[in-house]
Protein backbone atom coordinates (compact mmCIF):
# COMPACT_ATOMS: atom_id res chain seq x y z
CA UNK A 1 0.00 0.00 0.00
CA UNK A 2 1.51 3.40 -0.84
CA UNK A 3 1.78 6.08 2.13
CA UNK A 4 1.71 9.33 1.76
CA UNK A 5 3.50 10.71 5.03
CA UNK A 6 3.74 14.28 6.53
CA UNK A 7 6.26 16.69 5.72
CA UNK A 8 8.11 18.21 8.72
CA UNK A 9 10.33 20.98 7.97
CA UNK A 10 11.20 19.24 4.47
CA UNK A 11 11.49 15.55 6.03
CA UNK A 12 9.00 13.00 5.67
CA UNK A 13 7.38 11.53 8.71
CA UNK A 14 5.58 8.32 9.03
CA UNK A 15 2.48 8.72 11.23
CA UNK A 16 1.38 6.22 13.69
CA UNK A 17 -2.56 7.86 12.83
CA UNK A 18 -3.39 7.09 9.11
CA UNK A 19 -6.84 7.45 6.85
CA UNK A 20 -7.07 6.01 3.91
CA UNK A 21 -7.14 7.71 0.22
CA UNK A 22 -9.88 5.96 -1.85
CA UNK A 23 -10.76 5.68 -5.54
CA UNK A 24 -14.23 7.56 -5.55
CA UNK A 25 -15.52 4.81 -7.84
CA UNK A 26 -14.99 1.27 -6.68
CA UNK A 27 -13.94 2.13 -3.12
CA UNK A 28 -10.64 0.86 -3.05
CA UNK A 29 -7.77 1.90 -0.79
CA UNK A 30 -5.08 3.01 -3.26
CA UNK A 31 -3.10 5.23 -0.76
CA UNK A 32 -2.47 5.52 3.27
CA UNK A 33 -2.15 9.20 4.35
CA UNK A 34 -0.31 10.00 7.35
CA UNK A 35 -2.20 12.50 10.35
CA UNK A 36 -0.94 15.26 12.44
CA UNK A 37 -2.19 15.55 15.64
CA UNK A 38 -2.54 18.97 16.87
CA UNK A 39 0.08 18.71 19.65
CA UNK A 40 2.70 17.56 17.17
CA UNK A 41 1.86 20.92 15.09
CA UNK A 42 2.11 23.05 17.47
CA UNK A 43 5.38 21.70 18.25
CA UNK A 44 6.57 22.11 14.78
CA UNK A 45 5.96 25.74 15.15
CA UNK A 46 8.54 26.09 17.87
CA UNK A 47 10.55 26.43 14.62
CA UNK A 48 9.01 28.56 12.73
CA UNK A 49 12.05 31.08 12.76
CA UNK A 50 14.69 28.92 12.19
CA UNK A 51 12.60 27.57 8.90
CA UNK A 52 12.24 31.14 7.18
CA UNK A 53 15.77 31.80 7.66
CA UNK A 54 16.79 29.04 5.52
CA UNK A 55 14.79 30.88 2.83
CA UNK A 56 15.93 34.59 4.07
CA UNK A 57 19.61 33.57 3.00
CA UNK A 58 18.67 33.15 -0.57
CA UNK A 59 18.19 36.31 -2.73
CA UNK A 60 14.83 36.79 -4.41
CA UNK A 61 16.39 36.04 -7.74
CA UNK A 62 17.88 32.57 -6.69
CA UNK A 63 14.33 31.85 -5.57
CA UNK A 64 12.88 32.84 -8.91
CA UNK A 65 15.39 30.50 -10.87
CA UNK A 66 14.24 27.73 -8.56
CA UNK A 67 10.50 27.95 -9.30
CA UNK A 68 11.32 27.93 -13.07
CA UNK A 69 13.41 24.66 -12.37
CA UNK A 70 10.49 23.58 -9.60
CA UNK A 71 8.17 24.06 -13.03
CA UNK A 72 9.78 22.04 -15.41
CA UNK A 73 10.60 19.39 -12.53
CA UNK A 74 6.58 19.30 -11.66
CA UNK A 75 5.67 18.83 -15.19
CA UNK A 76 8.02 16.02 -16.09
CA UNK A 77 9.95 14.36 -13.62
CA UNK A 78 9.28 11.36 -10.95
CA UNK A 79 9.60 12.65 -8.18
CA UNK A 80 9.66 10.74 -4.69
CA UNK A 81 6.62 9.42 -2.96
CA UNK A 82 6.77 6.96 -0.11
CA UNK A 83 10.57 5.75 -1.09
CA UNK A 84 9.56 5.10 -4.72
CA UNK A 85 8.62 7.77 -7.54
CA UNK A 86 5.39 9.16 -9.07
CA UNK A 87 5.73 10.05 -12.40
CA UNK A 88 3.47 12.78 -13.95
CA UNK A 89 1.09 10.41 -15.43
CA UNK A 90 0.73 8.86 -12.18
CA UNK A 91 -0.06 12.15 -10.95
CA UNK A 92 -2.66 12.73 -13.02
CA UNK A 93 -4.34 9.33 -12.94
CA UNK A 94 -4.22 9.42 -8.53
CA UNK A 95 -5.74 13.35 -9.23
CA UNK A 96 -8.22 11.48 -10.93
CA UNK A 97 -9.13 8.74 -9.24
CA UNK A 98 -9.63 10.21 -5.74
CA UNK A 99 -11.18 13.24 -6.90
CA UNK A 100 -13.43 13.09 -9.40
CA UNK A 101 -12.13 14.89 -11.86
CA UNK A 102 -11.07 13.80 -15.59
CA UNK A 103 -8.10 13.36 -16.33
CA UNK A 104 -7.94 15.95 -19.33
CA UNK A 105 -8.67 18.49 -16.97
CA UNK A 106 -6.08 17.59 -14.16
CA UNK A 107 -3.40 18.07 -17.17
CA UNK A 108 -4.50 21.44 -17.39
CA UNK A 109 -4.91 22.38 -14.03
CA UNK A 110 -1.34 20.59 -13.81
CA UNK A 111 -0.09 23.19 -16.20
CA UNK A 112 -1.76 25.97 -14.46
CA UNK A 113 0.81 25.18 -11.59
CA UNK A 114 3.51 24.95 -14.06
CA UNK A 115 2.26 28.82 -15.64
CA UNK A 116 2.72 30.41 -12.02
CA UNK A 117 5.93 28.80 -11.46
CA UNK A 118 7.42 29.61 -14.62
CA UNK A 119 5.65 32.97 -14.54
CA UNK A 120 6.62 33.77 -11.25
CA UNK A 121 9.13 36.93 -11.92
CA UNK A 122 5.88 38.77 -13.18
CA UNK A 123 3.31 37.70 -11.02
CA UNK A 124 5.61 39.25 -8.39
CA UNK A 125 5.72 42.26 -10.42
CA UNK A 126 1.73 42.31 -10.25
CA UNK A 127 1.37 41.63 -6.69
CA UNK A 128 4.09 44.19 -5.67
CA UNK A 129 3.35 46.88 -8.33
CA UNK A 130 6.66 46.33 -9.76
CA UNK A 131 8.67 46.71 -6.92
CA UNK A 132 12.34 46.18 -7.23
CA UNK A 133 12.42 42.57 -5.20
CA UNK A 134 16.26 43.11 -4.73
CA UNK A 135 14.72 45.61 -1.95
CA UNK A 136 12.87 42.24 0.14
CA UNK A 137 16.88 41.16 0.39
CA UNK A 138 17.75 43.91 2.54
CA UNK A 139 14.86 45.20 3.65
CA UNK A 140 15.16 48.42 2.64
CA UNK A 141 16.68 50.39 -0.30
CA UNK A 142 15.82 52.79 -3.05
CA UNK A 143 13.50 53.12 -5.84
CA UNK A 144 12.91 55.68 -8.30
CA UNK A 145 14.49 57.99 -6.03
CA UNK A 146 12.50 56.95 -3.46
CA UNK A 147 13.73 55.51 0.36
CA UNK A 148 11.41 52.12 0.91
CA UNK A 149 11.27 49.38 3.42
CA UNK A 150 9.00 46.74 3.34
CA UNK A 151 8.66 44.25 7.10
CA UNK A 152 7.63 40.70 6.76
CA UNK A 153 4.77 39.89 9.03
CA UNK A 154 4.92 36.45 9.06
CA UNK A 155 7.66 33.32 9.65
CA UNK A 156 4.61 30.96 7.97
CA UNK A 157 1.88 30.86 5.74
CA UNK A 158 -0.54 28.54 6.96
CA UNK A 159 -2.90 27.01 4.42
CA UNK A 160 -6.15 25.03 4.32
CA UNK A 161 -6.45 23.58 1.15
CA UNK A 162 -9.78 22.64 -0.64
CA UNK A 163 -10.44 18.92 -2.69
CA UNK A 164 -12.14 20.80 -5.47
CA UNK A 165 -9.34 21.76 -8.02
CA UNK A 166 -5.79 21.17 -8.44
CA UNK A 167 -5.35 24.61 -10.03
CA UNK A 168 -6.31 26.26 -7.14
CA UNK A 169 -3.19 25.58 -5.60
CA UNK A 170 -1.12 28.00 -7.52
CA UNK A 171 -2.48 30.54 -5.39
CA UNK A 172 0.51 29.74 -2.41
CA UNK A 173 2.99 29.54 -4.82
CA UNK A 174 4.32 33.01 -4.63
CA UNK A 175 5.21 32.85 -0.59
CA UNK A 176 8.46 30.93 -1.37
CA UNK A 177 10.32 33.57 -3.59
CA UNK A 178 8.60 36.15 -1.01
CA UNK A 179 10.52 34.48 1.62
CA UNK A 180 7.82 33.06 4.07
CA UNK A 181 7.66 29.41 4.86
CA UNK A 182 4.80 27.22 3.77
CA UNK A 183 2.58 24.92 6.31
CA UNK A 184 -0.17 23.04 4.08
CA UNK A 185 -3.16 21.56 5.41
CA UNK A 186 -3.98 19.02 1.95
CA UNK A 187 -7.75 17.90 1.28
CA UNK A 188 -8.42 14.84 2.64
CA UNK A 189 -8.95 13.22 -1.41
CA UNK A 190 -6.02 15.73 -2.82
CA UNK A 191 -3.14 15.50 -0.93
CA UNK A 192 -1.56 15.07 -4.54
CA UNK A 193 -0.37 18.19 -5.75
CA UNK A 194 1.14 20.29 -2.65
CA UNK A 195 2.99 17.13 -1.81
CA UNK A 196 4.36 17.08 -5.80
CA UNK A 197 4.69 21.21 -5.44
CA UNK A 198 7.26 20.00 -2.33
CA UNK A 199 9.05 17.45 -3.79
CA UNK A 200 9.49 19.69 -6.85
CA UNK A 201 10.97 22.65 -5.57
CA UNK A 202 12.80 20.15 -3.09
CA UNK A 203 14.56 18.69 -5.92
CA UNK A 204 15.15 22.73 -7.41
CA UNK A 205 17.18 23.45 -4.44
CA UNK A 206 14.55 25.18 -2.45
CA UNK A 207 15.40 24.76 1.25
CA UNK A 208 13.66 21.91 2.09
CA UNK A 209 12.38 24.14 5.77
CA UNK A 210 10.38 25.83 3.78
CA UNK A 211 7.87 23.45 3.08
CA UNK A 212 5.69 21.90 5.75
CA UNK A 213 2.64 19.16 5.05
CA UNK A 214 0.41 18.12 7.42
CA UNK A 215 -2.69 15.86 6.83
CA UNK A 216 -5.28 16.20 9.93
CA UNK A 217 -8.76 17.02 11.42
CA UNK A 218 -11.03 19.84 12.04
CA UNK A 219 -8.43 20.40 15.59
CA UNK A 220 -5.50 20.25 13.30
CA UNK A 221 -6.32 22.80 11.00
CA UNK A 222 -7.94 25.21 13.62
CA UNK A 223 -4.22 24.66 15.17
CA UNK A 224 -2.74 26.22 12.16
CA UNK A 225 -4.97 28.98 11.46
CA UNK A 226 -4.12 30.11 14.52
CA UNK A 227 -0.52 29.85 14.91
CA UNK A 228 0.43 30.83 11.65
CA UNK A 229 1.41 34.37 11.66
CA UNK A 230 -0.62 34.47 7.83
CA UNK A 231 -2.71 32.12 6.30
CA UNK A 232 -5.36 31.35 3.52
CA UNK A 233 -8.88 29.61 3.90
CA UNK A 234 -9.98 28.00 1.44
CA UNK A 235 -14.03 26.70 2.46
CA UNK A 236 -17.80 26.78 1.75
CA UNK A 237 -19.53 29.60 3.89
CA UNK A 238 -19.72 27.36 7.02
CA UNK A 239 -15.84 27.05 6.95
CA UNK A 240 -14.87 30.30 6.63
CA UNK A 241 -17.39 32.24 8.77
CA UNK A 242 -15.73 31.75 11.82
CA UNK A 243 -12.26 33.51 10.39
CA UNK A 244 -13.57 36.30 8.33
CA UNK A 245 -12.89 38.96 10.97
CA UNK A 246 -9.75 37.41 11.77
CA UNK A 247 -7.62 39.79 9.28
CA UNK A 248 -4.19 37.13 9.99
CA UNK A 249 -7.00 35.11 7.59
CA UNK A 250 -7.16 35.67 3.83
CA UNK A 251 -10.42 33.98 3.22
CA UNK A 252 -11.37 31.64 -0.24
CA UNK A 253 -14.81 31.00 -0.04
CA UNK A 254 -17.62 30.94 -2.77
CA UNK A 255 -16.98 33.69 -5.61
CA UNK A 256 -20.57 33.56 -6.77
CA UNK A 257 -18.79 35.59 -9.88
CA UNK A 258 -21.21 36.67 -12.53
CA UNK A 259 -21.52 38.33 -16.42
CA UNK A 260 -22.99 41.58 -16.86
CA UNK A 261 -24.49 42.68 -20.41
CA UNK A 262 -24.49 46.42 -20.52
CA UNK A 263 -27.74 47.86 -22.11
CA UNK A 264 -25.39 49.26 -25.11
CA UNK A 265 -24.37 45.35 -26.24
CA UNK A 266 -27.68 43.63 -25.02
CA UNK A 267 -28.92 43.80 -28.47
CA UNK A 268 -25.81 42.02 -29.76
CA UNK A 269 -25.83 39.00 -27.20
CA UNK A 270 -25.11 36.31 -29.45
CA UNK A 271 -21.94 37.81 -30.09
CA UNK A 272 -20.85 36.91 -26.56
CA UNK A 273 -22.58 33.78 -25.94
CA UNK A 274 -18.66 32.01 -26.04
CA UNK A 275 -17.50 34.20 -23.07
CA UNK A 276 -20.70 33.13 -20.88
CA UNK A 277 -20.15 29.40 -21.92
CA UNK A 278 -16.52 29.43 -20.55
CA UNK A 279 -17.05 31.77 -17.69
CA UNK A 280 -19.95 29.03 -16.30
CA UNK A 281 -18.09 25.56 -17.71
CA UNK A 282 -14.43 25.91 -17.50
CA UNK A 283 -12.66 23.56 -14.94
CA UNK A 284 -16.26 21.84 -14.82
CA UNK A 285 -17.46 24.88 -13.17
CA UNK A 286 -15.77 23.89 -9.48
CA UNK A 287 -13.94 27.43 -9.21
CA UNK A 288 -14.75 30.36 -7.49
CA UNK A 289 -14.06 32.11 -11.07
CA UNK A 290 -16.87 30.54 -12.53
CA UNK A 291 -19.76 32.39 -13.23
CA UNK A 292 -22.87 31.67 -11.20
CA UNK A 293 -25.27 34.04 -13.40
CA UNK A 294 -25.73 36.37 -16.09
CA UNK A 295 -27.26 39.40 -15.23
CA UNK A 296 -28.36 41.44 -18.42
CA UNK A 297 -31.30 44.55 -18.75
CA UNK A 298 -33.51 42.66 -21.94
CA UNK A 299 -33.43 39.57 -23.93
CA UNK A 300 -33.19 37.50 -20.84
CA UNK A 301 -35.40 34.48 -21.53
CA UNK A 302 -33.51 34.18 -25.46
CA UNK A 303 -30.11 34.25 -23.86
CA UNK A 304 -30.85 31.62 -21.41
CA UNK A 305 -32.55 29.40 -23.87
CA UNK A 306 -29.43 29.78 -26.09
CA UNK A 307 -26.79 28.74 -23.01
CA UNK A 308 -29.00 25.88 -22.34
CA UNK A 309 -29.15 24.51 -25.79
CA UNK A 310 -25.49 24.88 -25.36
CA UNK A 311 -24.67 23.67 -22.15
CA UNK A 312 -27.05 20.80 -22.84
CA UNK A 313 -24.57 19.44 -25.44
CA UNK A 314 -21.78 18.82 -22.52
CA UNK A 315 -22.35 15.11 -21.20
CA UNK A 316 -21.01 13.23 -19.12
CA UNK A 317 -17.82 11.12 -19.78
CA UNK A 318 -15.66 8.52 -18.20
CA UNK A 319 -12.67 9.29 -16.52
CA UNK A 320 -10.03 9.14 -19.22
CA UNK A 321 -11.69 10.37 -22.41
CA UNK A 322 -9.34 13.07 -23.31
CA UNK A 323 -12.46 15.31 -24.63
CA UNK A 324 -14.31 14.98 -21.26
CA UNK A 325 -15.02 18.45 -19.60
CA UNK A 326 -16.98 17.31 -16.40
CA UNK A 327 -15.57 15.85 -12.76
CA UNK A 328 -17.87 13.68 -11.21
CA UNK A 329 -18.79 13.63 -7.53
CA UNK A 330 -16.80 11.43 -5.00
CA UNK A 331 -20.02 11.45 -2.73
CA UNK A 332 -23.07 10.18 -5.05
CA UNK A 333 -25.08 11.38 -2.08
CA UNK A 334 -23.54 15.45 -2.37
CA UNK A 335 -24.77 15.32 -5.88
CA UNK A 336 -28.32 14.02 -4.94
CA UNK A 337 -28.53 16.65 -2.18
CA UNK A 338 -27.37 19.34 -5.48
CA UNK A 339 -30.05 18.39 -7.71
CA UNK A 340 -32.84 17.62 -4.55
CA UNK A 341 -31.31 21.66 -3.61
CA UNK A 342 -32.33 22.86 -7.31
CA UNK A 343 -35.55 20.86 -7.44
CA UNK A 344 -36.70 22.83 -4.72
CA UNK A 345 -36.00 26.19 -5.80
CA UNK A 346 -37.85 25.50 -9.07
CA UNK A 347 -40.89 24.59 -7.26
CA UNK A 348 -41.14 27.50 -5.73
CA UNK A 349 -42.25 29.25 -8.64
CA UNK A 350 -40.73 31.77 -10.58
CA UNK A 351 -37.71 29.95 -12.22
CA UNK A 352 -37.23 27.35 -14.96
CA UNK A 353 -34.46 24.67 -15.89
CA UNK A 354 -34.14 25.44 -19.27
CA UNK A 355 -31.75 22.70 -19.94
CA UNK A 356 -34.30 19.70 -19.41
CA UNK A 357 -35.55 20.20 -22.05
CA UNK A 358 -32.56 19.24 -24.47
CA UNK A 359 -31.43 16.32 -22.70
CA UNK A 360 -32.69 12.88 -22.24
CA UNK A 361 -33.03 12.13 -18.86
CA UNK A 362 -32.99 14.02 -15.39
CA UNK A 363 -29.86 16.44 -14.33
CA UNK A 364 -28.59 13.20 -12.19
CA UNK A 365 -26.59 10.51 -14.51
CA UNK A 366 -23.89 7.49 -13.49
CA UNK A 367 -21.66 7.05 -16.13
CA UNK A 368 -18.93 4.00 -15.65
CA UNK A 369 -19.72 4.28 -11.69
CA UNK A 370 -19.06 7.86 -11.33
CA UNK A 371 -22.16 10.36 -10.62
CA UNK A 372 -22.41 13.28 -12.57
CA UNK A 373 -24.55 16.48 -12.66
CA UNK A 374 -25.61 17.73 -15.84
CA UNK A 375 -25.01 21.11 -17.04
CA UNK A 376 -27.98 23.23 -15.51
CA UNK A 377 -29.17 27.14 -17.37
CA UNK A 378 -32.09 28.50 -15.04
CA UNK A 379 -34.51 31.07 -16.07
CA UNK A 380 -35.13 33.43 -13.07
CA UNK A 381 -38.01 35.68 -13.47
CA UNK A 382 -37.26 37.67 -9.83
CA UNK A 383 -33.70 38.52 -9.18
CA UNK A 384 -34.50 37.81 -5.55
CA UNK A 385 -35.31 34.01 -6.00
CA UNK A 386 -32.95 32.09 -4.26
CA UNK A 387 -31.68 30.41 -7.61
CA UNK A 388 -30.63 33.63 -8.88
CA UNK A 389 -27.61 34.00 -6.87
CA UNK A 390 -26.72 30.28 -5.87
CA UNK A 391 -23.01 28.66 -6.27
CA UNK A 392 -23.05 25.05 -6.66
CA UNK A 393 -19.79 22.73 -7.51
CA UNK A 394 -20.93 21.87 -11.56
CA UNK A 395 -21.73 23.89 -14.30
CA UNK A 396 -24.51 25.92 -13.11
CA UNK A 397 -25.92 29.20 -13.66
CA UNK A 398 -29.22 31.80 -13.87
CA UNK A 399 -30.36 34.01 -15.86
CA UNK A 400 -31.37 37.19 -14.54
CA UNK A 401 -33.08 40.15 -15.99
CA UNK A 402 -33.22 43.29 -14.04
CA UNK A 403 -32.96 47.14 -15.36
CA UNK A 404 -29.12 48.05 -15.64
CA UNK A 405 -29.81 50.94 -13.30
CA UNK A 406 -29.98 48.00 -10.26
CA UNK A 407 -28.24 45.87 -12.02
CA UNK A 408 -24.71 46.16 -9.63
CA UNK A 409 -26.69 46.94 -6.58
CA UNK A 410 -29.10 43.77 -7.15
CA UNK A 411 -26.36 40.93 -8.35
CA UNK A 412 -24.94 40.96 -4.78
CA UNK A 413 -21.52 39.86 -4.01
CA UNK A 414 -19.11 39.10 -6.56
CA UNK A 415 -15.55 37.78 -6.65
CA UNK A 416 -15.01 38.21 -10.15
CA UNK A 417 -17.67 40.35 -12.37
CA UNK A 418 -17.47 40.22 -16.68
CA UNK A 419 -18.94 43.57 -17.77
CA UNK A 420 -19.47 43.75 -21.00
CA UNK A 421 -20.36 47.45 -22.10
CA UNK A 422 -18.40 50.67 -23.88
CA UNK A 423 -20.86 52.98 -21.97
CA UNK A 424 -18.76 54.91 -19.61
CA UNK A 425 -21.04 56.08 -17.30
CA UNK A 426 -21.63 52.22 -16.50
CA UNK A 427 -18.00 51.50 -16.66
CA UNK A 428 -17.36 54.27 -13.89
CA UNK A 429 -20.07 52.57 -12.00
CA UNK A 430 -18.75 49.05 -12.18
CA UNK A 431 -14.87 50.62 -11.29
CA UNK A 432 -16.78 52.29 -8.54
CA UNK A 433 -18.83 48.89 -6.83
CA UNK A 434 -17.43 47.76 -3.66
CA UNK A 435 -18.98 44.63 -4.05
CA UNK A 436 -16.75 43.65 -7.21
CA UNK A 437 -13.77 42.26 -6.25
CA UNK A 438 -11.90 41.22 -9.44
CA UNK A 439 -13.44 43.30 -12.67
CA UNK A 440 -12.97 42.36 -16.11
CA UNK A 441 -14.33 45.13 -18.73
CA UNK A 442 -14.96 43.76 -21.97
CA UNK A 443 -14.44 40.01 -23.29
CA UNK A 444 -13.06 38.28 -20.78
CA UNK A 445 -14.52 35.02 -19.47
CA UNK A 446 -14.60 35.28 -15.99
CA UNK A 447 -12.34 32.29 -15.04
CA UNK A 448 -9.47 33.76 -16.89
CA UNK A 449 -6.75 34.77 -14.87
CA UNK A 450 -3.93 36.91 -15.55
CA UNK A 451 -1.76 35.76 -13.04
CA UNK A 452 0.04 39.34 -12.75
CA UNK A 453 -3.20 40.55 -11.12
CA UNK A 454 -4.24 39.61 -7.35
CA UNK A 455 -6.80 37.05 -7.24
CA UNK A 456 -8.69 37.34 -4.32
CA UNK A 457 -6.75 39.31 -1.80
CA UNK A 458 -2.71 40.29 -2.40
CA UNK A 459 -0.50 37.66 -1.09
CA UNK A 460 2.28 40.34 -0.66
CA UNK A 461 -0.06 42.91 1.19
CA UNK A 462 -0.88 39.80 3.11
CA UNK A 463 2.55 39.03 4.15
CA UNK A 464 3.95 42.42 4.12
CA UNK A 465 3.81 45.70 5.41
CA UNK A 466 5.37 48.64 4.32
CA UNK A 467 7.37 51.39 6.46
CA UNK A 468 8.19 54.81 6.86
CA UNK A 469 12.08 55.10 6.30
CA UNK A 470 14.20 57.81 6.98
CA UNK A 471 17.85 57.10 6.80
CA UNK A 472 21.84 58.25 6.29
CA UNK A 473 23.38 55.15 6.09
CA UNK A 474 24.00 54.02 2.43
CA UNK A 475 21.92 50.58 1.39
CA UNK A 476 24.41 48.14 1.52
CA UNK A 477 25.52 46.36 -2.06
Amino acid sequence: MMHIPLIRAGQPYKSLNTTGVYDFRTGRQVAELSQANSGLIRKDFALAQRNKQSLDALPVHELLTICKNAADLFATADLPLDGETQSPDDYVRAISMTTGMPQSLARRNMEKVCVVLREMAAVLGGLTRGLDLSILDQGWGTQDDRSLSYLCCANTLGAILPNNSPGVHSLWLPSIPLKVPLVLKPGSQEPWTPYRVAQAFMAAGCPPEAFSLYPTDHAGATEILLRSDRSMLFGDVSTVRAWEKDRRVQIHGPGWSKVVVGQDKIADWPQFLDVMVDSITINSGRSCLNASAVWVPSHGREIAEALAQRLAGISARTMDDPEAELAAFVNPIVAERISSLVDSGLAQGGAQDLTAKYRDGGRLVEVDGATFLLPTIIWCEDPEHPLANMELLFPFASVVEVPQDNILEKMGSTLVGTIITENRSFVQEALAAPNIDRLNLGLIPTSRISWDQPHEGNLFEHLYKQRALQSTIPVAV
